[in-house]
Order: C-alpha cells, then sequence, then structure tokens
C-alpha cells in the first residue's frame, strides 16, 4: 500500500515539475513537511500490522497524525473561490475546437494560462485531499486497535477472588505497599534536605495550615452568614440563595483541603509513592464533598414526582448510601493506585477489589429499595402511564440489576467488567442527580426573575434547559463508560466536517449560518409587516382586506427572499440536488396536490381579492366574517362566535356569496300579512311611512311596498328598502317589525294567524262505539268546531280523521 502512495507522490512531483506555477505553491518547506509526513504514516502503517506497540504509543502516533490530518484538512479546503472563478473563465471561452480545426492564437494562449493557473491552484489541494484520506484511514485503524484491546480487556478472566489461596497474598501485599509507603517518609522526614526545606517555608506552611484549619472549622458558619445577607437582597422562598449557600458549604471546605494539601506539598516530606498518592488527594476530597452536597440537595429532589413519597428518615438513610459511594469510589481510585504503583499480581488485585465491587453493589441495591412501603403502591398508581414515572422505574430497575450482577461478575473473576460496570454506574448516578438539581435551580431563578414563582419550575424554560443540560451530559456518561476522549473529539471533527448528502456538505457551521441569517431576516420581515399594518397602510385609502393581502404578501415574499439568501449564504450549492428535486417533485405533487392547491388559492385569494379580510360571505351554508386570510386557509367567524376554517380551494372552486363585497349598500326585505278585508292601500302607505322613517333605509333609491297577493291565511305585503350598512340588516327588520306591530295596533289593523275547520260527516257514528272504560264522554260537536295547527301534530293524543271514519 505504501509502495502505490509513493508511486502516486512520483507523480505529483512530475505533475509539478511541467508545471511553473506549481513549483511556486509548494515551497520547499512544505516538501519537507509532506515527506515527514510520509514517515508518520509509513510509521504508522507498520505499528498497526505489527499490533505490538502499547496503548500509550499508539495514543501518541494518533495525535501526531491527527496533528497532520488538521493541516491537511485546511489545505484542501482553500482556494476553493479561486477554482471556481477559474473554471467559469474557462467554460466561458467555450470547447475547444475539434475536427482538426484551429483556435485562434490569442484565445489558445488565455485557455493554456488560466490552465495552468487552475492546475497551480488544484495541485496542493489533490495532494492534501489524498494526505487527508491516507490520514482519516490510519486514525481509523489506530482507533481499532485501541478498542479491540479495550474489549480484550474488559471480557478476560482472571483468578477468582472467592479463592483462599489468594487472600494471604493479596494481604502480603498490601501490608509491603503501606510498609514501603511509611518507610519512605520517614527516611525522608529524616533527610537534611527536607529539614533544611521545611525551615525556609515554616512562615508559608504555617499560614496555610491556619488557613485550612479555619476554613474547615468555620466554613460552614461562613455560608449560613454569606446565605443571610444573600436573602437580604430578595428572593426570600424561591430556593435560589439555598443552591448558592451549598455551593459555598462545599467550596469552603475544599479550599481548606488545599491549604493543608498545599502545606504538607510544601515540607518536601513525601516520597516518589507519597507524592503519587498525594496528588489524589484534592480530588479525592472533591468527590466526597460532590456526593455530600447532593445528599443535602435531596430536599430539592423530594418536590419532583421520583422523590415525594421519601420521608424525612429515608431520606437520611439516602444521604448516608450516597456519602458512602463517594468513599467507595475514593478506595477505588486507591486500588487503581497500588496497582500502578506496587508489581501486584492479578490474584492479589482481584482480591483487594473484590470487597470495593461488593460494597458498592450492594449500596446500589440499597439505594432502589428506599421506598415508603405503605405509599408503595400508591407510588406506582400515580406513575402509571407517565413517562418521567416509567423513566424512573425503569433507572431503578437497572440499579436493582447492577447491584446483583457485578459481584456476580466479580466472584467469577471478571473483575474487569465488574469494575466497568459498577463504578460507572456511581457516577452517571452522581451525574444525573447533579442535572436535576441545576436544572431545578435554573428553574426556580427563572421563576424568581420573571415574577412567576414556582410556575418557573414546570415552564417551557426549565424543559429547554433539561434538554441542554442532557445534551451536555452526553459526553461526559460516554466517557464514565469507557469512550475515549480521543473518540469524541473525533466524531466531533467528523461532525464539523459536514454530512454529504447528494453532494451538499452540510455541516453545523454552516447550518449555524443558515438559522442566524433566516432568523435575522424572518425578523426584518416581521418588522416590516408590523410598520406596515400599523404605520403605514392605515395612511392610505385602501380597505381592510387591501392592507391584508399587501401585509401578508410582503411576509410571503420577505421569508422566501430571507431562506435565498441564507442557503446562499451558509454557502450551500443546491444545483446537484436539482435532479434530485426534480424527481421527487413528483411525488411530492401527488402527495401533496391538495395543499398546494389550497396555497395557489390562498395567492389567488390575496391578489384577485374576492374576498378580503372583514367580508360578509356565505359559503357551503356557513356564514360570517372572514377574520384571516392564510396560506391554507381561510378562518371565518360566524354569528354564533364560533371559527370556521376554510380551505382556500373551495372560496376559490365553490360558489361564495359576498355581501359586502366592495361596500356595505346590501337590501332588507321585511314580510308582513294583514287579514282579509283590510283596506290595502291604507297598508301600503303605513308600511311606506315606517320604511322611510328609519335612519338605515337609503332615501335614493326609495324604499318600495309590494303586495305579494293573496295567501292562504292573509294578505301578504313586502317593504324592499336599501340600506346604507347591511351588516345592520336585523337590527333594521326588528326596528321594522316593531313599529308595524304598533302602527297596525293604533289603526286597528290584524295580522291573522293560521286556522282550520274541520266538519265532522257522520257524526252519529261516534254515539254506536262499543263501551269502555268509564271515561266521560265529550258532548258531540254540533256544527263546525274551530282547531289550531298544533291539534293536527301527529303525536298529539288522538286523530281526528281516524275518529271520523
Amino acid at each position: 500500500m505504501s509502495g502505490l502512495r509513493r508511486i502516486l507522490w512520483a507523480a505529483f512531483a512530475v505533475l509539478l515539475l511541467c508545471a511553473s506555477v506549481a513549483q511556486a505553491q509548494l515551497s520547499e518547506e512544505s516538501r519537507d513537511y509532506y515527506k515527514g509526513w510520509l514517515s508518520t504514516a509509513d510509521r504508522a502503517e507498520k505499528a498497526v500490522d505489527a499490533n505490538k506497540a502499547s496503548n500509550a504509543a499508539f495514543e501518541q502516533l494518533r495525535s501526531d497524525i491527527n496533528g497532520y490530518r488538521e493541516i491537511f484538512d485546511r489545505v484542501r479546503n482553500q482556494n476553493s473561490e479561486r477554482i471556481r472563478t477559474l473554471e467559469g473563465q474557462i467554460a466561458a471561452l467555450g470547447p475547444e475546437p475539434g475536427d482538426g480545426k484551429t483556435e485562434a492564437p490569442d484565445l489558445a494562449q488565455l485557455r493554456k494560462h488560466l490552465e495552468d493557473q487552475l492546475n497551480a491552484v488544484q495541485v496542493p489541494r489533490i495532494i492534501a485531499q489524498e494526505a487527508f484520506s491516507r490520514a482519516n484511514g490510519l486514525i481509523d485503524e489506530i482507533d481499532r486497535v485501541i478498542r479491540a484491546r479495550k474489549t480484550k480487556t474488559l471480557l478476560e478472566r482472571g483468578p477468582t477472588p472467592l479463592n483462599p489461596t489468594y487472600w494471604a497474598l493479596a494481604w502480603h501485599d498490601v501490608q509491603e505497599s503501606s510498609r514501603a509507603l511509611v518507610n519512605e517518609t520517614f527516611v525522608n522526614v529524616r533527610a537534611d534536605t527536607v529539614r533544611e526545606q521545611v525551615q525556609n517555608n515554616a512562615p508559608a506552611i504555617a499560614v496555610l495550615l491556619a488557613i485550612g484549619a479555619v476554613l474547615l472549622w468555620r466554613g460552614k458558619a461562613w455560608s449560613q452568614l454569606a446565605g443571610d445577607y444573600l436573602r437580604s437582597l430578595g428572593g426570600r422562598g424561591t430556593g435560589v440563595w439555598t443552591f448558592v449557600i451549598s455551593l459555598f458549604r462545599i467550596l469552603l471546605p475544599w479550599l481548606g483541603v488545599m491549604c493543608l494539601w498545599s502545606a504538607v506539598y510544601l515540607t518536601g516530606a513525601l516520597g516518589i509513592r507519597g507524592l503519587l498518592l498525594w496528588e489524589q488527594v484534592p480530588g479525592w476530597a472533591a468527590t466526597v464533598l460532590y456526593f455530600n452536597w447532593i445528599g443535602r440537595h435531596l430536599f430539592l429532589l423530594g418536590e419532583r414526582e421520583s422523590f415525594k413519597f421519601l420521608s424525612a428518615a429515608q431520606i437520611a438513610v439516602l444521604r448516608v448510601y450516597i456519602d458512602l459511594l463517594a468513599i467507595m469510589l475514593v478506595l477505588y481510585d486507591l486500588v487503581l493506585l497500588q496497582e500502578q504503583i506496587e508489581n501486584i499480581s492479578d490474584a492479589s488485585r482481584a482480591v483487594i477489589s473484590f470487597p470495593v465491587i461488593l460494597v458498592t453493589a450492594f449500596l446500589l441495591f440499597q439505594l432502589q429499595r428506599v421506598r415508603n412501603q405503605e405509599q408503595d403502591e400508591t407510588a406506582e398508581d400515580s406513575q402509571k402511564g407517565a413517562g418521567f414515572g416509567k423513566l424512573v422505574d425503569l433507572f431503578r430497575r437497572c440499579l436493582y440489576l447492577l447491584g446483583i450482577f457485578s459481584p456476580v461478575l466479580a466472584a467469577a473473576g471478571y473483575i474487569n467488567a465488574a469494575e466497568a460496570i459498577v463504578f460507572p454506574a456511581v457516577r452517571t448516578i452522581a451525574l444525573i442527580a447533579v442535572l436535576v438539581i441545576i436544572q431545578q435551580f435554573l428553574g426556580n431563578l427563572y421563576g424568581w426573575l420573571s415574577g412567576k414563582g414556582d410556575a418557573g419550575r414546570d415552564s417551557l424554560f426549565s424543559v429547554i434547559v433539561g434538554f441542554i443540560l442532557a445534551i451536555i451530559a452526553l459526553p461526559i456518561i460516554a466517557l464514565y463508560w469507557g469512550a475515549r476522549k480521543a473518540d469524541l473529539t473525533e466524531q466531533w471533527a467528523r461532525l464539523l466536517q459536514g454530512i454529504d448528502i447528494g453532494g451538499v456538505t452540510i455541516s453545523p457551521t454552516n447550518f449555524l449560518t443558515f438559522a442566524v441569517i433566516f432568523g435575522i431576516g424572518y425578523g426584518l420581515t416581521r418588522l416590516v409587516q408590523g410598520g406596515l399594518r400599523t404605520s403605514l397602510l392605515p395612511k392610505t385609502s385602501l380597505d381592510p382586506g387591501g392592507q391584508n393581502a399587501i401585509v401578508s404578501g410582503t411576509g410571503y415574499v420577505g421569508i422566501f427572499l430571507a431562506a435565498l439568501i441564507a442557503i446562499t449564504g451558509a454557502g450551500f450549492d443546491l444545483s446537484s440536488l436539482a435532479i434530485v428535486a426534480g424527481a421527487l417533485s413528483v411525488g411530492i405533487g401527488f402527495g401533496l396536490q391538495t395543499i398546494v392547491s389550497n396555497f395557489v388559492s390562498g395567492i389567488i385569494l390575496l391578489v384577485e381579492r374576492p374576498i378580503s379580510k372583514g367580508d360578509w360571505i356565505d359559503v357551503n351554508g356557513q356564514m360570517g366574517y372572514v377574520r384571516d386570510i392564510s396560506v391554507r386557509s381561510t378562518r371565518i367567524e360566524t354569528f354564533d362566535r364560533t371559527d370556521v376554517i376554510v380551505p382556500n380551494s373551495d372560496l376559490i372552486s365553490g360558489s361564495v356569496t359576498n355581501y359586502t363585497r366592495g361596500n356595505t349598500v346590501g337590501r332588507v326585505i321585511v314580510p308582513v300579512g294583514v287579514a282579509y278585508g283590510t283596506d290595502t292601500r291604507m297598508v301600503e302607505g303605513i308600511l311606506r311611512e315606517i320604511a322611510n322613517g328609519h335612519p338605515m333605509v337609503l332615501a335614493n333609491p326609495a324604499p318600495s311596498v309590494v303586495f305579494q297577493g293573496f295567501g292562504a291565511d292573509s294578505l301578504d305585503f313586502e317593504i324592499r328598502a336599501i340600506l346604507r350598512d347591511v351588516n345592520w340588516v336585523l337590527s333594521v327588520k326588528s326596528d321594522m317589525n316593531h313599529e308595524i306591530a304598533k302602527r297596525f295596533t293604533e289603526e286597528g289593523i290584524e295580522i291573522p294567524f293560521a286556522q282550520r275547520d274541520i266538519w265532522l260527516r257522520n257524526p252519529e257514528a261516534l254515539r254506536d262505539q262499543p263501551a269502555g272504560p268509564s271515561v266521560p264522554k265529550p258532548a258531540p260537536p254540533q256544527g263546525p268546531v274551530e282547531m289550531t295547527e298544533s291539534d293536527l301534530d301527529p303525536d298529539s293524543d288522538g286523530d281526528a280523521d281516524a275518529d271520523a271514519r
């Protein structure tokens, strides 16, 4: 493989010799750098093939290759604009003439000059692209080797710690390690150089010891004093200052530990083993204080759904378990440190680690059992069906399995696998608890600053904060469970390089640029729309419908331009997606034809304006006022104060009655009937006076009174008048009916109601009916009987026709 790459490099060198400009592009320094890269790459390939180098050596080799790769990545992305310009210039000259034809000398010279420039710019990019691809492949191979080794180590079975023959050896190794540490420290303390160093640093050591002791002794009290002062600034009862005070309560003791640690370090009394051990003390102190801080914040978790059934005694027990877990982590680090310092056997390593694994697993098992047994069923019922409750229940079950499975693995000899499960689980639990605490604190802070109080914890802001914290925690959890930092940086680098979709590279940078530019354009569009709607258009003579059309059209155009500028500014080249988009457009056209139809209809409504905002229309039996015309549909507010969403295509393709199109003038028709025998001319005169007397009726054209005809029960008349505003048609009709009733009463004109006369042809037949229950019979009718229409209702008691027959 390396021989083939050397052949390619030789070919590129020949190309460089043929292009004088390319010689200038790649200097001697660049050549030396590339030769150094080739040497590193060859060394990496040999190491991977041999698979004998240590993990540390592979990590260093990977770091060197990654440095080269970053430089090659920058080089291969350079001169992109220049290359596109030269390619455009060459394309503008057209293709070279064929069939033995010669090109004009000036054009041929210009073409050769442009092609030489293009080659000179492209050669470094081609070489960098080849080297970049090779570096990617080598990094993948090294990562594969390291992962395979870690997997082998994880699944490797060693001596079982339950074998009693290993216990004496392990105890002996522990004693030897402790004895070596103590002896080394005593030897250093007796040395003259250490005494001299202590005398020289005595003032600093004394000050550090004093400060450390005071911070450890008075740290809690000072935290309370700081809390009282902070609460005087406001926000009492929100939980914000409680969180801040809790930070002081772990920060001040840790600073005290650091002062004591620095004082001991200045003495110089520690040997090699002591220094390696003492360097871990700040981290161990931070771990203990960190877990203790989580335990003190359980009252914050108590308000959440998963902890609301815990009593004060259970919380106290839970805090003890959490503190013990911190001690187990410290002991595990001590075991790893002993393995690093001392050359102990695998059997001793297994025996020493097993008690720590067993106790840690037991504590995890006990954590999931901390429940109020009397309220266990109530808690399960309350959490049943809730997403968060199911997640908590699943997490608790995982703790239960880990508490059982890890000691079994360790007892079987799989110490590495057991450690890789139980201790990351502890760290993950602590991290999740901290995320919940921080989310609650930020929710309390938001509730205090916004004035929402406790509602801030359940607001959208709190949800977004939780989502962001979860994303931030993902790489940390990955590191806990065995991921290497190199793996995370590699994934991040590939994410920054972008994802190629149909020839278009989408990277976080491009996407962020697109989002920022589009957000700015969208905001400007809304500002322009607001200015048009509130300031400019109301001062014109346009009707409300026309103003709404202009505002909506401005929004569509502005959003389209914002998207176009954002795509261009982000550097997306969508020309390569033209074929794919053309193929997809057919399927999209069939699948979204209704949406497209409504969209086009909405554009027609805004441009042609057969209906406008504020019009009174009747479509498909739905009558009301147009309140909004959007891209897909139109919203109509009915007279019942309900909103009806009508697709725009129905307004374009169907029949629509617009009562206020262009103007609000409309006609009202008021029917009325009078009894037979009434003077029709007098009725006509009264009705005309009523119509002319109403203020909403126009004088031109004048209202008219129409004698419609002779009805079954009355003489039918109608008032037909043109109103200046048809929106008042119901009020006008009501006013006219009131006036008609008043005038007819004054003039003695009767408004009849429907009446029916029923004649019984053979009333004597009713007398011959058989006797039934003793129900008093009404007297037989003597002549015609007057009945109303309600008496002819089929649901009414009795049937006159049946009785007649």
